[in-house]
């Protein structure tokens, strides 16, 4: 069955009337059913209040276009409120539409939409295009040649290969600094981003400085407090919010507390970690990397330094002189587990709570690299860090076939081949389980400092479609520093070359970043591709179409790897008669048979729609 021709649900404003609800609430969601899916005698939600089914009866409230909008009730009764449509045909028969789409069997309560009563994040996370930096490789200022070098650093010259081998791999500095930020906000500010994420700048032992040994300072590698202040004033200056990176899973072996409990069994901080002697000699940490000792959130004295209350390290940072506009944690979903132990649930709320408390206006983002919606309900995590609903299927869809690649982890060898089918199902799968607000705040990056970089392998002439399906998709589009000029490379430490700003107006690199700068544009313009629902209309092998819908405007979407031909049944999308391309060179026609689109590909083409009107307005 086409796409065009089943029932539709999301959960933006056009069919949820209260995004924001209490608990006690009742909330009007509407579904909207095409008159070709035949009579239909009824439509009921289903919720599961407290664990126990409830049905609510809805209501047929207007047709139009080709379309019946049928209307119920949903009252909210617990922080997250799972529910799902039943619809009975005409002739006795029923299916059920949930996240995951259209089903004739029951479904899993895990597949439903969902309501949340938690705090929403600011409104500017959904309106957010986050860039991503690596201090040490970003920009170097003439300051850091002054600088003493500590044992650990392996010196490099800016022009320097990436050493991928220890230790050079976590030991080799190139000196980019904070300064050497403040340098090239120009360029972020062309490129047209809105939020700045700095990878840690606490002091350790490696160029990564996830093994911090200290929360309490600012390296002075990279300048120390005050080039962090100026950073964040500066940024603020021109518009930019900026976060930073903070490890909740762990510290480095080099911490002042680690250093306290190791071999210290009556030290205060000797709860701090999860020793697995008497002596406090072995411990756990993070995979078995002995430099990365594991926290332990079952100390309160912890949770009091690191995460709780005013004069936490996670307050600290939020408030002057410094002002930080959110943290993006650290290894997320590891964080607080151990064993038959989970704290996840209770540290990220704490740090959330204190966030609040210091300043609501911040966002919280979580690093979950795989399935990460059960963590990611709305309670903490304004979204997540994740490979799994986005830029893995990307890949599989957009890769040349066969490269060879580590792959985010996964023992495959090689990057899987995927159809366009087989990227939507994915997709879809692994985003179900999101409430439409933390789905507005998941991060969608094509790569990070991480994993290889998408380019590496990426089909010829397939980068405007990535990146324009990352700028469309509900989430915020992610650039991880270097994407944008073009850099390739097979791993995560390859991936982080110090930028090459002598090139930055020659040849692929000019030509990569004009091509950001106007899908970012996009992005900015539009408050469909911010705010509206997202629909699916044709889904190929090849060729993917969607549209973003908003009461003031309609983004229309086709993305393909080869040259397609499609035609849309002419209810498909109202306006098209009046579409206006804004980005790319495909074509669009109306006439008999429907909404004609077609083009060489690889194509991203985006085209302006009026806005749905909304039954009774």
């Amino acid at each position: 069955m086409p796409y065009v021709d089943e029932p539709h649900h999301d959960g933006s404003p056009l069919h949820v009337s209260n995004a924001t609800p209490a608990l006690g609430d009742t909330v009007r969601v509407s579904v909207r059913i095409p008159t070709s899916f035949g009579p239909v005698s009824a439509v009921r939600t289903r919720s599961n209040p407290d664990h126990e089914p409830r049905f609510e009866d809805g209501r047929l409230i207007a047709s139009d276009d080709g379309w019946d909008w049928w209307e119920a009730d949903v009252h909210v009764e617990n922080p997250v409120h799972g529910y799902r449509f039943l619809i009975t045909r005409g002739d006795g028969s029923s299916v059920w539409l949930n996240g995951t789409g259209l089903h004739t069997t029951e479904t899993l309560d895990v597949e439903d939409f969902r309501l949340v009563t938690y705090e929403a994040p600011p409104a500017w996370v959904k309106e957010s295009i986050l860039y991503q930096i690596f201090p040490d490789r970003f920009g170097r200022s003439a300051a850091a040649d002054e600088r003493e070098l500590p044992e650990w650093a392996i010196p490099a010259a800016w022009g320097d290969e990436v050493d991928l081998v220890q230790p050079g791999r976590s030991q080799q500095f190139y000196g980019g600094d904070l300064d050497g930020v403040i340098e090239h906000l120009d360029h972020l500010q062309r490129l047209g981003v809105t939020v700045l994420y700095l990878t840690p700048v606490f002091p350790g032992a490696s160029n990564h400085r996830y093994d911090a040994s200290s929360f309490a300072e600012v390296d002075q590698l990279l300048g120390g407090d005050d080039a962090y202040i100026r950073l964040i004033e500066a940024a603020h200056e021109r518009g930019f919010k900026i976060i930073g990176d903070l490890t909740s899973n762990h510290s480095g072996d080099r911490h002042e507390w680690f250093l306290a409990a190791h071999r210290h069994p009556e030290a205060p901080e000797s709860a701090f970690y999860y020793f697995l002697d008497d002596e406090n000699e072995t411990y756990a940490s993070w995979l078995g990397v002995s430099s990365l000792p594991k926290f332990d959130w079952n100390s309160t004295e912890l949770r009091r330094r690191f995460i709780e209350g005013p004069d936490s390290v996670v307050a600290k940072w939020l408030q002057p002189p410094y002002n930080l506009d959110g943290w993006r944690i650290d290894v997320a979903n590891m964080t607080g587990r151990f064993r038959d132990e989970d704290l996840n649930e209770q540290v990220r709320r704490t740090i959330r709570r204190t966030m609040v408390e210091v300043n609501p206006d911040t966002i919280l983002l979580g690093e979950s690299t795989n399935d990460a919606a059960s963590d990611v309900q709305g309670d903490a995590w304004h979204g997540a860090m994740t490979y799994a609903n986005f830029t893995r299927p990307l890949w599989g869809w957009l890769s040349t076939p066969g490269t060879p690649s580590s792959f985010f982890g996964l023992p495959y060898g090689t990057i899987p081949s995927y159809t366009g089918q087989e990227f939507v199902r994915a997709h879809v799968q692994f985003t179900a389980a999101f409430p439409w607000r933390t789905r507005l705040g998941n991060m969608n990056a094509l790569d990070t400092h991480d994993v290889p970089r998408f380019r590496t392998g990426a089909a010829d002439g397939t980068v405007p479609v990535a990146f324009g399906l990352s700028v469309t998709f509900p989430g915020i589009p992610v650039v991880w520093a270097g994407d944008e000029f073009g850099l390739t490379a097979i791993d995560g430490e390859d991936s982080r070359t110090p930028l090459p700003w002598h090139l930055a107006d020659e040849g692929i690199a000019a030509e990569t970043i004009e091509l950001y700068s106007s899908l970012i544009a996009l992005r900015r313009a539009h408050v469909a591709l911010n705010d509206g629902g997202f629909r699916w209309l044709h889904v190929g092998d090849d060729v993917i179409v969607f549209v973003r819908e908003h009461r003031e405007e309609s983004v229309l979407v086709v993305a393909a790897r080869a040259g397609f031909d499609v035609t849309l049944l002419p209810r498909a999308v109202a306006g098209a008669d009046v579409a206006h391309r804004v980005w790319g060179e495909s074509e669009l026609a109306v006439d008999a048979p429907g909404i004609r689109l077609h083009g060489d590909g690889p194509a991203f083409t985006a085209w302006v729609l009026p806005g749905v009107v909304l039954p009774g307005s």
